[in-house]
């Protein structure tokens, strides 16, 4: 990828965010325009555009990215209901192009609502 993206940036540390939690994988913020009262996104350290460029080689890192969600959704008090959304391609809603995974608590969401 040759441009960097937002994400990329936040991680670089060039634009500031509400970082909540970060290893060594991936970095999780506060969404800056919040579709629920928790709404953080939690972010891979590799820039994979969408979700379907994921490679093979890019498994332990998906899978990664599921536990760590419930770890910070633990820790943002919301483990007993929230809702993980990823957004794949513009016709999807995704705007910024380096995958990343909502975390949505604290809101009551009608079945088979999106919410947003």
């Amino acid at each position: 990828m040759s441009e960097e993206t937002l994400f990329t940036r936040i991680i670089n540390r060039e634009i500031p965010a509400d970082i909540v939690y970060e290893d060594e994988h991936c970095i999780a913020i506060r969404d800056i325009a919040p579709k629920a009262p928790t709404h953080l996104l939690v972010i891979p350290r590799k820039p994979i555009p969408r979700l379907v460029d994921a490679s093979p080689e890019d498994k332990a890192i998906l899978g990664h990215l599921m536990l760590t969600v419930g770890d910070i959704a633990r820790q943002a008090g919301v483990e007993e209901a929230f809702r993980v959304v990823v957004n794949n391609g513009a016709g999807a809603g995704q705007t910024v192009f380096h995958l990343h995974l909502h975390i949505l608590g604290n809101k009551k969401f009608s079945e088979g609502s999106l919410g947003f």
